[in-house]
């Protein structure tokens, strides 16, 4: 394991520099020019040429991009074109928030997803089986960003359960749970419905299979059978869902981030684009495929862990 670790971490180094190669190009093609984004369609050409020339953007393609590239090797990230402030900052601050919001994501998800993946699944064709896979074809149609809207219409604006802007009146870890929850859930919930699904599909086929007609021939208990034998051999494409649905946490953050008013990497994104902020845009781009490539390392290496069968070469 130790060799396919290292290796695994070798080809993240080719990984990265593609990525940050496809970012820059494809910020450079887009359509939009930072210096009018700053100064406004109405600035006279003078002015927008000269802060062109400012911002380094009336230089070639490749001396920007081979700058670009020196200054990402040895980890300087950059300073905002919109304000002159480095892009670390920015991250290093807003960084944290993403994270407790994409990890409790992911925590609702998960327990709700698992549990009632199992649990369809065997009470399958029964009227609980018919809930979850309604529940689960809901999540699997309803963007993101519109489950957000609902639940802060329902539970922020009728109730009053729970605030508007999702931003903790003070440092205290309650208050913080407590702004989390809305967007939290509403990332759990989509999430949830792609975990249940795969979860039920798994053990489905497992439950199945002639390994745990055995085991129940032999007369082992029921919730034996249905742990070990069940759900440890359905774990697998689980836990390669969750890895994989990471990803798509990430994206759906950038907009829930945007419809709770919470600040974070994801709607720092959003204004980034909107202002053509290059190094901004650039960065945080570099760092969600940072994160996704983690995440599919963790998961390769989980393997083992979850099927001792399952060898390293």
């Amino acid at each position: 394991m130790f060799q396919f670790t290292v290796r695994r971490i070798i080809w993240v180094i080719p990984t990265m520099l593609a990525v940050a190669t496809i970012v820059f190009l494809v910020m450079r093609v887009a359509a939009g020019d930072p210096a009018i984004a700053i100064l406004g369609e109405y600035a006279s050409a003078e002015s927008i040429a000269a802060l062109r020339a400012k911002l380094g953007l009336d230089r070639s393609l490749w001396s920007q991009y081979g700058s670009y590239m020196w200054d990402l090797l040895h980890g300087h990230l950059g300073r905002s074109l919109i304000n002159n402030k480095p892009v670390a900052s920015y991250i290093a601050s807003l960084l944290p928030r993403t994270a407790e919001l994409a990890v409790a994501g992911m925590a609702i998800g998960v327990i709700i997803g698992v549990p009632l993946g199992v649990l369809t699944a065997l009470r399958s064709r029964s009227f609980v089986d018919y809930l979850g896979r309604v529940f689960a074809l809901v999540g699997l149609s309803m963007p993101a960003f519109y489950l957000g809207i609902l639940l802060l219409l329902v539970f922020a604006v009728k109730l009053r359960w729970f605030p508007v802007i999702s931003v903790a009146s003070s440092p205290s870890l309650l208050d913080n749970l407590y702004a989390l929850f809305l967007p939290a859930l509403s990332l759990g919930l989509i999430k949830a419905a792609f975990v249940s699904r795969m979860t039920r599909s798994t053990m489905l086929e497992i439950m199945g299979e002639d390994f745990v007609r055995t085991a129940r021939a032999k007369g082992l208990r029921e919730g034996l059978v249905i742990y070990k034998h069940g759900f440890r051999n359905a774990l697998i494409p689980v836990v390669t869902v969750i890895g994989i649905y990471m990803g798509a946490l990430l994206g759906g953050a950038v907009l829930t981030e945007t419809v709770f008013n919470r600040p974070g990497i994801g709607k720092l994104l959003v204004g980034a684009l909107r202002e053509r902020d290059y190094p901004v845009i650039q960065s945080t781009l570099m760092m969600f495929a940072g994160f996704v490539i983690f995440v599919n390392l963790a998961v390769d290496l989980l393997y083992g862990f979850i099927d001792p069968r399952i060898r390293y070469e």
